[in-house]
This record gives C-alpha cells, sequence and structure tokens, in this order.
C-alpha cells in the first residue's frame, strides 16, 4: 500500500492532515471488531442525520449515496427513530474528546477505518469501544430475545459505536 494523506478542512477543524499508512477497512487492531463499517452506520442511521454533513470531503463518496442526513438533527433519522445523543458540549465537559478527533469516538472510527493509525489515540479509543459493550449486556438481561424494541435508546447507542443492536 502507498501511503495517502488527507487535508482536513470543514467547520470544526481546518489545518490539520493524517496519513493513511493501512488499508481501507482492514487491518484493525486485535480485539477490535466493530460490527459495522461507517458506511453501514451512516445509512441505517445514527446521530440524528447530523453529525458529519460538513465533512463529505474527508470521506468517500459513497459512503454518503443512501446515508440519512440532515441539516438539523432529526431523531426520526436514527434507526431506532428516538433521540440518543448528547451535546457536544457534554462530550466535552465528560472528557470524552480525545486527540485530533473533535466529534469523538466516531470521527476517529471513520479515521481509523480509513487508515489512518495513531497508536495511543487509538489504544484509548478502542478501550472505549470494548467498554461500551457493556450496554449489551443490559439488553440481554432485560429484554426478551427479539424483541429489538426493548431499550431502544440502548440499541441506538451501540449502533452508534458499531455494536450489533440486534441482540
Amino acid at each position: 500500500m502507498h501511503s495517502r494523506y488527507v487535508v482536513v478542512c470543514d467547520r470544526m477543524q481546518t489545518g490539520y492532515s493524517y496519513d493513511l499508512s493501512a488499508e481501507t477497512g482492514d487491518v484493525f487492531s486485535e480485539g477490535f471488531a466493530p460490527k459495522y463499517a461507517p458506511k453501514e452506520m451512516l445509512e441505517m442511521g445514527v446521530f440524528e442525520g447530523r453529525y458529519m454533513n460538513d465533512c463529505e470531503a474527508e470521506f468517500p463518496p459513497d459512503w454518503f449515496e443512501n446515508a440519512k442526513t440532515s441539516l438539523l438533527p432529526d431523531q426520526e433519522l436514527n434507526y431506532f427513530g428516538i433521540k440518543s445523543r448528547q451535546p457536544l458540549e457534554v462530550w466535552r465537559q465528560k472528557g470524552w474528546i480525545y486527540g485530533p478527533d473533535p466529534r469523538g469516538w466516531f470521527q476517529w472510527y471513520c479515521r481509523y477505518y480509513q487508515g489512518r493509525r495513531l497508536a495511543q489515540i487509538d489504544a484509548v479509543q478502542i478501550g472505549r469501544w470494548r467498554g461500551f459493550a457493556r450496554h449489551a449486556g443490559q439488553i440481554r438481561a432485560n429484554c426478551y430475545p427479539g424483541d429489538v424494541f426493548c431499550r431502544p435508546k440502548q440499541r441506538q447507542a451501540l449502533l452508534q459505536w458499531s455494536h450489533d443492536p440486534f441482540i
């Protein structure tokens, strides 16, 4: 693979650039096995359609062909049709924003999926992804198998972290 270089210029970040040193969608760290690719998540409906409206130039155009996006947050665009996100300011206050990804985990995942590798940041975000699996345990403990509308907020959150919400 030849290294590729990405220059970011969007509403939240300008002047940042990064190298894509791994193949797209491949060579994930051991123990990191997301259920969905970013394109699939955008098509299914995540973050009320509002998450990456000004980032399209950074990522492959086909990610956005069938993505559920909106200029304003619209919870009906979420797969489970409910609000399941906190404002970015809350993420910042809680210390959930790491390194060069001002939009949080999903932005990190999109860049990681594309092939960017930043060892320290990747370790933190993969650890957060692993920890998020606890929500699947709560669904298993409190919902009847096959009842995909039991605990829709947790299911939507699992989808937004690329875990299987249909457990």
